[in-house]
């Protein structure tokens, strides 16, 4: 357990849950009406929190941050910021239900006082959305700091953040049910489910989903695997007998996205997230512009002309986009003239080295790739915070779609240069062979032993101190150490990155496996050491991050649906292009186009089709939610006549 402090010599301890880190020169006035403002009852426009400062500790040196403050509060405080945040937990008769204080009793697991109702991830939760929701009253600066400017409505958090005040706020971690998640998650290897529940409990159904839709993704794969398997090693040298595998490619892709939204689904209806309320979106922190009066919030906030932001988005960044991807095809066609001096030499004299040559340019390419979608990600994220989109989920979609469409272009468009244009089977083969085993490698690299590295090295004299007190007595790390070591740990940025590697590789195994069957099995594996790789980040590497409420995977299911349509449509050409089917059309082409076009439309309509046929919220679920809206009404209705009747008696 995270040990229980002292908020002050007159009140009771409380268990630390947030930790908020202020540069080390904030003034001393604006500190102490930071912490008054979080600590004044809600009816004076405080959080009504405890907090308290974080000492120096044992061995505490002058060099370390002195303004790092413990944020916790009262059961009965969490319970109302339950309600509050519209908080869905189960209810008595099995069903998920929006929680209220006035009807604690009737929910599952609420025994006592409900001290241990909420999970420790479900307070750190409530505490950040009252620390967001921490509003200025009349005050037009933060105390001592006369450029950090504020007005009444203003998000105190949002503005000290975008100041440079308030370093950072980040939640703690819970050593001993993090030791427990650790054993049953990654520390032992096991044929097994990932532990979804108790990571959604732990960390949140954001990052749940994402480790629930990789382990799905992960099962899908299996029968691809399979069948490429045999076909690969009976079929090798058959470059032309893939329509089998293509047909089957067509198939698993469509279904598989339509059975994950209704698994998705049931998870998020069992954790409470499907009938959840979306929260009001506040500006985001780094969003500047004209002060103005808010018609939808009746508050006086920054405004800034939609129509600027538009012109900068088709003006600027839409220009940089198409630069960036005529730079991507310049240097795809640097590979493949790369790859034809290779091929020349290994023509006119074939040895063994020569034969090692000829996959020297699809490595170099690969790494290039991976070079460039790193580079265009900081240009990408400068240029999206430069448009100033005033939501967070403007800015992220605005940053997803730059990115998807570089990076798609950026590691598919020399396999459609080589299969539609070159035709040349052999050669879309080995690159995709080569492409896809390079990105791996380098991936496990960049998001496992790297972050490992540098990590041990950043913090390699507190691990010394940890050590030594380890090595003289088994004595749990004090907490001023333990928020000192996690404040120094690398940020989570979020599932961003995980998904973007997800939705590359679904589309090298959907887009053209057919001619590499192995693509599957590669995939596989690289999924099941992400699995671990991944958990090992979150538990050892990385701060925890504030649980995120989810129902889905978001803007990611639109992703991968519009790359199985793609998909659709690059299968059926590689189909049409097969010696096999082209041996029924021998004399007309156009007719083997023709017929190509009608089946690829086909398939389309028979995928959009089984979009409808296939619901993607199962019926025990449809059943349980108008279920759950019918009592709705009729309570607002039992609500209503009440008060009719409450009326005529005081008429009368």
């Amino acid at each position: 357990m995270v040990p229980a402090v002292s908020a002050d010599s007159s009140s009771t301890s409380f268990t630390p849950l947030v930790v908020l880190e202020l540069a080390s020169d904030t003034k001393q006035e604006a500190i102490a009406w930071l912490l008054s403002r979080i600590r004044d009852p809600q009816q004076n426009g405080g959080a009504e929190l405890l907090v308290e400062q974080l000492g120096l500790g044992d061995g505490g040196s002058e060099k370390e941050n002195p303004n790092l403050f413990l944020v916790g509060a009262k059961w009965q405080r969490l319970l109302s910021g339950a309600e509050e945040v519209g908080l869905f937990k189960e209810f008595s008769d099995g069903s998920m239900r929006g929680f209220t204080c006035a009807n604690k009793h009737n929910f599952k697991h609420f025994e006592g006082d409900g001290d241990s109702f909420l999970s420790m991830a479900e307070c750190q939760y409530i505490i950040k959305h009252e620390l967001d929701t921490l509003r200025a009253k009349d005050e037009t600066h933060v105390p001592g700091h006369p450029q950090a400017k504020l007005y009444p409505g203003k998000s105190i958090i949002r503005r000290l953040q975008s100041k440079g005040v308030l370093i950072q706020v980040f939640p703690l971690h819970e050593k001993e049910e993090l030791k427990r998640l650790s054993y049953s998650w990654y520390q032992k290897v096991k044929l097994s489910f990932q532990p979804l529940d108790d990571i959604r409990r732990y960390y949140g159904e954001g990052q749940a989903l994402y480790f629930g839709f990789l382990e799905y993704f992960t099962f899908a794969l299996v029968p691809m695997a399979l069948i490429g398997v045999p076909y690969y090693l009976f079929d090798w040298e058959n470059y032309d007998k893939y329509v089998v595998f293509a047909v089957f490619n067509l198939v698993w892709c469509t279904v598989i996205l339509e059975l994950w939204k209704r698994f998705s689904t049931s998870l998020a209806y069992s954790w409470g997230t499907l009938s959840r309320k979306k929260a009001f979106e506040e500006p985001r922190p780094g969003f500047h512009g004209v002060l103005g009066f808010n018609p939808v919030t009746g508050r006086e906030e920054p405004l800034d002309s939609n129509t600027k932001r538009q012109l900068r988005v088709y003006l600027v960044s839409l220009p940089f986009v198409l630069l960036c991807l005529y730079l991507s095809l310049y240097v795809m066609m640097i590979y493949f003239l790369m790859e034809g001096w290779v091929l020349s030499v290994h023509d006119e004299e074939p040895t063994f080295w020569t034969g090692v040559l000829l996959f020297i340019p699809s490595i170099i390419y690969a790494v290039v790739i991976e070079i460039m979608n790193l580079v265009y990600r900081y240009a990408a994220e400068f240029l999206t915070e430069w448009e100033n989109h005033r939501l967070e989920s403007s800015y992220q979609n605005q940053l997803v779609l730059k990115v998807l469409v570089f990076n798609f272009f950026n590691c598919f468009a020399s396999l459609f240069y080589i299969a539609f244009a070159m035709q040349d089977m052999a050669l879309l083969r080995q690159s995709l062979a080569t492409l896809l085993i390079t990105s791996q490698i380098l991936n496990q690299f960049m998001e496992a032993f790297l972050p490992y590295w540098l990590q041990r090295r950043r913090n390699k004299k507190m691990m010394r101190k940890v050590q030594k007190r380890k090595a003289v007595a088994e004595a749990e790390l004090p907490l001023a150490e333990q928020v000192r070591l996690e404040a120094d740990m690398s940020t989570y940025l979020g599932t961003f990155d995980d998904y973007l590697e997800l939705f590359l590789l679904f589309g090298y195994v959907s887009l053209f496996s057919c001619v590499y069957p192995l693509a599957a099995v590669l995939v596989v594996l690289n999924n099941i050491t992400e699995v671990y790789s991944d958990a090992f980040k979150m538990c050892c590497v990385f701060k925890r991050p504030f649980s995120e409420p989810a129902a889905n995977i978001g803007v990611w299911q639109l992703a991968f649906e519009a790359m199985s349509v793609i998909a659709v449509v690059t299968n059926c050409s590689l189909i049409g292009m097969s010696p096999q089917v082209k041996a029924y059309f021998p004399e007309s082409e156009m007719q083997l186009i023709l017929w190509t076009v009608a089946i690829e439309h086909g398939l389309l309509a028979f995928k959009f089709i089984l979009s409808f046929i296939i619901p993607d919220v199962p019926k025990h679920i449809q059943i349980k939610l108008s279920r759950l809206e019918f009592e709705s009404l009729e309570a607002l209705k039992k609500k209503k006549m009440l008060e009719a009747s409450e009326l005529t008696k005081g008429i009368q």
